[in-house]
């Protein structure tokens, strides 16, 4: 059998302590940073065309190798999972770190998936595909014309019994998440009910959603074409309406409600505000007949 994962890894001259999940059953937490900006691909198609973003002092550069491809928003799950994770435990009063370990049921147990051997195989494309993939960021950083680079995961192992049958998986997170998930100020809640949805930009739409419109009783509004270029996708803007239009049709994001409007200036807007509680919701089953 493979032996345990250590307790301490050094890295990058440091020495980390490990961290293990403390639970399951915990609040999804997301980091603002990831929910504002264009950081994966919104397509299940491999997509290796970079992302290059500018917008005021905000700059991304999303790079990906050809072997790979460029990580998803599907694959941002797990960064969910780790964020969520880290930020439970810093609330118990426990010790964290950017070294984590899990087995693959507890991460796909969380993030809504099977645990299938399919959806293992698909965990680890995942995982490949953050640690390959490459981002430049001008986010966060002090002086205007510095860039942070980093991949999503540092580096990643798995590790095996004598039948090469899954024992856990231990993960290094970078400093540039990490640091941000440990900022109260630069995380927020979100539904769990967001790992069902299906369609890369209804999950992105969400985020952005969450971000940006929070819970204010009058909701928000974006241009569609500032919407288009924010979310990095390679579809033309024709087919980008389209598809949101669709969106809007649907109303499948959690806790919202969209519509489509004209702005002053002619233009179409995409707004959204927070759908009305269900008075039914909580009520108990007997109540409801």
């Amino acid at each position: 059998m493979s032996s345990p994962i250590s307790a301490r890894r050094i890295c990058g001259g440091r020495q980390m302590e490990l961290f293990r999940p403390v639970a399951s059953d915990i609040a999804a937490r997301d980091s603002r940073d990831l929910m504002s900006w264009p950081f994966f691909s919104l397509a299940k198609s491999r997509r290796v065309v970079p992302i290059d973003f500018h917008m005021g002092p905000v700059s991304i550069r999303v790079e990906a190798t050809p072997e790979h491809g460029m990580a998803t928003i599907w694959d941002a799950d797990i960064l969910i999972w780790a964020a969520s994770q880290i930020v439970e435990a810093r609330n118990q009063g426990l010790r964290t770190s950017r070294l984590m370990a899990a087995t693959p049921y507890e991460i796909l147990t969380f993030i809504r998936r099977g645990d299938s051997a399919r959806s293992y195989l698909r965990l680890k494309a995942a995982l490949d595909r953050l640690q390959s993939t490459t981002v430049a960021t001008s986010i966060r950083q002090p002086a205007e014309r510095r860039r942070h680079r980093f991949s999503w995961i540092n580096e990643w192992k798995e590790l095996l019994d004598d039948q090469r049958r899954p024992l856990g998986i231990e993960l290094i997170l970078p400093d540039w998440f990490y640091a941000g998930v440990m900022d109260d100020a630069l995380v927020l809640t979100i539904d769990r009910a967001y790992f069902d949805l299906k369609g890369g930009l209804e999950r992105w739409l969400y985020r952005l959603v969450r971000r940006h419109g929070g819970r204010q009783p009058g909701g928000w509004s974006f241009d569609l074409r500032h919407l288009h270029l924010k979310s990095g996708s390679l579809s033309p803007f024709k087919r980008f309406a389209f598809e949101v239009r669709a969106i809007v049709q649907r109303q499948p994001l959690p806790g919202y409600r969209l519509s489509l409007a004209v702005g002053s200036d002619g233009l179409p807007r995409l707004c959204f505000q927070p759908a009305p509680a269900n008075p039914f919701a909580a009520a108990p089953r007997a109540a409801r007949r």
